[in-house]
């Protein structure tokens, strides 16, 4: 076993943390880990694992994505339904058509926006 790793002993449900780890930060470093912990609610050694472990307690950021995008895309779908509406009617004109791709590539970007953020 490598000489800073000792193995976690568990008590009940919780794992009892055994080994500490030094490590060297720059100030704006520090600073970014600081906030980032403090506007999870968590400790800094706290952040750090979720990091490592790659378990997020929770991400609100991203859920306020979600939905901001859930309510564009619904705003989009309902200018579908009209174009459809207009389209089985008879009463469809090329800007239909148009708007009806415009709208497509409106909820690709969305989905590419949404993508990337995660």
């Amino acid at each position: 076993m490598p000489k800073n790793r000792r193995k976690q002993v568990r008590i009940g449900d919780k794992k009892k943390l055994t080994c500490r780890k030094e490590i060297r930060l720059s100030e704006e470093e520090l600073k970014q880990l600081q906030e980032k912990a403090e506007k999870k609610g968590m400790k800094e050694s706290q952040y750090l694992r979720m990091l490592i472990t790659n378990r997020p307690r929770d991400y609100p950021e991203i859920r306020d994505e979600i939905a901001r995008l859930n309510n564009e895309i619904n705003h989009i779908g309902v200018n579908i339904n009209q174009i459809a509406h207009r389209i089985n009617s008879g009463i469809y004109l090329e800007e239909d058509r148009h708007r009806l791709y415009v709208f497509l590539g409106q909820i690709k970007g969305l989905i590419k926006e949404l993508l990337e953020k995660i």
